[in-house]
């Protein structure tokens, strides 16, 4: 059985939010077209994010998530997501397909400091 929540460490590089994955071939991955702006929302409390922090995220809801993002639409072979909070809509490209089969309805995350293991 696959893990229920997925783990990642983004970090700030040439004016983006970027990860690396090993275990699924990515390297300094970038985030954009809207999702950049909701990281840095949920990042906003913690010392030196751009250094690195771990972002949890589930298709299904877990206790204590910051952010709930919804399916929108398909475009380009990635997905837009529109944020629960306030409509922000942001697009993960097709990176995504490295964790999910398919695009989920709904994917909950939350940011920690990397010495954080709560």
């Amino acid at each position: 059985m696959a893990n229920q929540i997925l783990t990642i460490q983004p970090y700030w590089q040439t004016g983006t939010w970027v990860f690396d994955d090993e275990a699924v071939g990515l390297d300094a991955e970038p985030f954009v077209e809207g999702i950049p702006e909701m990281i840095t929302d949920m990042v906003e409390d913690i010392d030196n994010a751009r250094d690195g922090f771990r972002l949890l995220f589930s298709a299904e809801p877990f206790p204590n998530y910051q952010e709930k993002i919804t399916w929108v639409r398909e475009e380009m072979d990635g997905n837009w997501y529109k944020r629960e909070e306030n409509g922000e809509e942001g697009w993960l490209c097709p990176a995504l397909f490295k964790y999910y089969d398919s695009a989920p309805a709904e994917i909950y995350a939350k940011a920690e400091p990397l010495g954080n293991k709560k």
